[in-house]
């Protein structure tokens, strides 16, 4: 009987101590984990490490949905925000629907490099051409007579050179192309009918290389700020000049404030791509109609009575 005590006895011993083992095991597992959960994540640059804030980093994946194909299915609204109806087949759904090329594509010049500046979270998938002509003002122009062209409304495709000129496409598809010679710009018949895109394409080349923000501003008209649409431009129509399309816009239902996302093409030729919102820290591309007196985009400034809109 003493025998079987004593082994009873070093049983339980075994046991207790067995278990204080386990427990402070796990107890300094629990510690490790909440230490590490509460060290701030890094990330690294250039071979060094720097600690990013959490809760700007979530807020900006938050609105990009680096899956989404389009304007709409790749940039969120922000939270408490709806975007706007727009009517079907108008020029606004058109433009909130523009195909993007995959997350993480990179600008490029016509002549293949990478635009250096990083002033945008994408790139919208269109051609840019092989020559240094669709810049700030022909992006504009492009986006809207794609729409056009797209919807068979070629009598409404035409522009102004910056002499006054007036191309329209519909007798360029006749067959009629334009001579330039100085400061003068005329029709002469050279072809046969062609309604064909690779026409198309060139009809806009040839508008490209003869119109500018100057002559853009002379032919669109100017709308209050408090109107802003979705097509709408943000433009300075000078020699230097520039301009921005609002390519998709959302609104508060409560405060009633609205807020838009805008696009360019710059100098030299160049995709057209979403820009940022330099005053956004968060990485939030969307700009608030409440900017006051002056829109900072990330290459050009604007005042709030620079907006204008294509006419019918």
């Amino acid at each position: 009987m003493p025998m079987i005590r004593k082994l009873i006895y070093l049983a339980t011993a075994a046991i207790f101590i067995f278990s204080l083992m386990v427990g402070c095991t796990t107890e300094q597992s629990q510690l490790e984990k909440t230490e590490i959960a509460k060290k701030p994540k890094l990330k690294e640059k250039d071979g060094i490490t720097f600690p990013t804030n959490k809760s700007e980093q979530s807020y900006k994946e938050s609105l990009i949905n680096s899956h989404g194909k389009t304007i709409s299915e790749r940039i969120k609204v922000p939270e408490g925000y709806q975007r706007v109806e727009v009517p079907r087949g108008s020029f606004a759904e058109f433009l909130r629907n523009l195909p993007l090329k995959p997350h993480g594509t990179k600008v490029k010049y016509y002549n293949g490099e990478e635009k250096p500046n990083d002033v945008y979270v994408a790139v919208v998938d269109m051609d840019v051409g092989t020559r240094d002509l669709q810049q700030c003002a022909d992006a504009v122009i492009r986006l809207y007579s794609e729409y056009l062209y797209k919807n068979r409304q070629y009598g409404k495709i035409h522009f102004n050179f910056t002499n006054g000129f007036r191309a329209d496409f519909k007798k360029w598809m006749q067959g009629y192309r334009i001579r330039v010679e100085g400061n003068k710009a005329y029709w002469i018949k050279a072809a046969g009918y062609d309604d064909s895109y690779e026409c198309f394409r060139k009809y806009l080349d040839m508008v490209f290389a003869y119109a500018g923000t100057l002559s853009l501003s002379q032919e669109m008209k100017r709308v209050p700020l408090n109107d802003l649409q979705i097509g709408d431009v943000f433009l300075k129509g000078s020699d230097p000049g520039h301009c921005v399309i609002v390519v998709d816009m959302a609104q508060n239902p409560k405060t009633g404030e609205k807020i838009f996302l805008l696009a360019q093409s710059y100098m030299p030729a160049q995709d057209i791509h979403i820009l940022k919102n330099p005053a956004n820290e968060d990485g939030n591309p969307w700009y608030s109609i409440n900017f006051g007196d002056i829109l900072v985009t990330p290459e050009w400034q604007f005042t709030k009575d620079q907006v204008y809109r294509f006419g019918d």
